[in-house]
């Protein structure tokens, strides 16, 4: 069994990571469930993405990943990442973007939120951490929309999830809408050159 968390805010493209995901692991005949906990996510709430896939042909009858047991947090903001924190398993991968998407609550605070403290803190209780500079492969792909192909094909590169760059790209174009799949594909490779 693979668990796999998503973490993000609304807009980012969890959900559709997560179908991406799904998909490549049911195109390999597994047995995947998935479910979303989504609050408040049209205002820039927090959205996570369950995914749990049965790699060695067993069944997934529940799709919620208990504390503990996710073999991969994907973490599409630090602060995320920090939050999901709990539901990793020790020796667990953390993989996410270094850039922070300041929450309401920020601006009102004296105490700003800095994407560089919440990272520090994730390096020093995350044994397997990979973060990524989000905003510049951004920039190179050319649209923001692509981060959450950025950060999967940054965790399947990462991961010994079973899954391929090239089960990536076949998911890609079976999930998403034929006229975004040139820049998926493209955020493939600038995220692995």
């Amino acid at each position: 069994m693979i668990n796999i968390l998503l973490a993000g805010v609304g807009g980012q493209g969890t959900v559709l990571a997560a179908k991406v995901l799904a998909q490549a692991a049911q195109d390999k005949g597994w047995k995947v469930r998935t479910a979303e906990t989504i609050g408040m996510a049209q205002r820039g709430g927090s959205v996570v993405s369950h995914v749990r896939m049965g790699n060695e042909g067993e069944a997934v009858h529940a799709p919620l990943l208990a504390q503990q047991s996710a073999d991969v947090v994907i973490a599409f903001e630090p602060a995320e990442a920090a939050r999901v924190l709990p539901f990793l398993k020790p020796g667990g991968l953390v993989v996410t973007a270094s850039t922070a998407v300041q929450p309401v609550t920020a601006s009102l605070s004296k105490n700003p939120y800095r994407a560089a403290d919440v990272l520090t803190a994730l390096q020093s209780q995350v044994e397997c951490l990979v973060i990524v500079n989000d905003e510049a492969l951004v920039a190179e792909v050319g649209n923001r929309k692509a981060l959450n192909t950025i950060l999967l094909a940054k965790a399947v590169q990462a991961a010994d999830m079973g899954i391929s760059l090239d089960d990536l790209r076949a998911a890609i174009k079976a999930c998403v809408k034929e006229r975004f799949v040139p820049l998926n594909l493209k955020a493939i490779e600038v995220a692995v050159a």
